[in-house]
């Protein structure tokens, strides 16, 4: 393994508000309203920036120099990879938010194992210590706290969960969000996550052909997609659809290969059987050696599907851990092998 090379795994963070004020959060503005250059300033703290952006009529979705950032009226999601410092956007949001009228409610930080540990900043140095600075930074009316590491069976791969929520703001039971990490991904297929040497394409153009090469474009065919590609290699990419999104990012370089696949959804969907479709799609772009899959849900309908969609492809279940988060719901956290291993 390289000393160090790209951090491929996602720090991810998901905030709650609420407001007083039913205008705002009815008329689907909300924390849409945060200027641009509050994100910027929120971006800059983290240490990434906006490359792409997309909108609707539910949210907006950016395409980050590391990662991906949702704003929807009542909460925001922001996942980045690399090394930067995620959890010092919480500050500057619960601020820019409060000016909006928007109080926090709930806060929930997810992460897996970082290939290059020594490589994070503080306060990511540790599990450890990123629960301490959540401890210290979160206002006190977020009073039920739950830090929790979750095993697999390889030591490589655990999943780490932090929740905080107020109690008297629940979230939606039917909600689901679906985590996947994948790592050793095919090298034949990896290679297509790179840009030519020489090449001249701008990051939206090389972004459009990898989506459509890759056969991410068919994941699911109804989502407008914001795409882009980094130079000399790298993918991301968010898909919109209705109020929902997706989202893909690629770390391609042999070594340190390392995808991510994300979507939610609701146990409420005609579709939940699309998930198992898309769930099956986004993986087979990598056919990856390792797989983990971390879902929040309320309701034991969808993690028990996901073992349905990925062992036709060859993928053993390894592992299986199960925890309840106040305000987060269960989290199951699921690990698979090629079997070809």
């Amino acid at each position: 393994m390289a000393m160090s090379g790209f951090e491929g795994f996602e720090k991810r963070l998901e905030l709650h508000f609420f407001g007083d004020d039913p205008v705002m959060v009815d008329n689907n503005l909300g924390l849409r309203l945060l200027g641009f250059e509050s994100l910027e300033q929120v971006l800059n703290a983290v240490q990434c920036t906006v490359v792409s952006a997309v909108a609707n009529q539910y949210f907006d979705a950016y395409v980050l120099s590391e990662s991906s950032l949702f704003v929807y009226p009542t909460k925001i999601i922001i996942k980045t990879c690399g090394t930067t410092q995620l959890l010092k956007s919480i500050r500057p949001l619960i601020h820019y938010a409060c000016n909006l009228g928007l109080t926090l409610c709930s806060c929930r930080y997810t992460r897996g194992s970082f290939i290059f540990p020594k490589a994070q900043p503080f306060p990511h140095t540790s599990f450890k210590e990123e629960v301490i600075y959540l401890e210290e930074t979160l206002p006190t009316n977020l009073g039920y706290r739950k830090a929790s590491v979750m095993p697999s069976k390889m030591t490589t791969h655990s999943w780490h969960v932090f929740t905080a929520s107020d109690q008297s703001h629940a979230i939606p039971k039917d909600i689901y969000t679906l985590e996947v990490c994948m790592t050793e991904l095919d090298r034949v297929l990896a290679r297509k996550f790179f840009q030519p040497p020489g090449g001249t394409k701008s990051g939206d153009i090389a972004g459009k052909e990898m989506t459509k090469i890759t056969g991410i474009g068919d994941i699911n065919p109804r989502a407008m997609i914001c795409d882009f590609a980094f130079d000399p290699c790298g993918y991301s990419m968010n898909g919109v659809h209705n109020d929902r999104y997706s989202t893909i990012h690629v770390t391609p370089e042999d070594g340190f290969s390392y995808a991510s696949f994300e979507c939610v959804g609701s146990i409420y969907d005609d579709d939940i059987e699309h998930l198992v479709g898309s769930l099956r799609k986004a993986v087979q772009v990598f056919r990856p050696g390792t797989v983990s899959v971390s879902t929040t849900c309320s309701s034991h309908e969808v993690w028990t599907r996901v073992a349905h969609a990925l062992e036709p492809l060859g993928l053993k279940c390894r592992s299986c851990a199960a925890d309840e988060f106040p305000a987060a719901g269960s989290i199951v956290f699921q690990t698979f092998t090629a079997r070809r291993k």
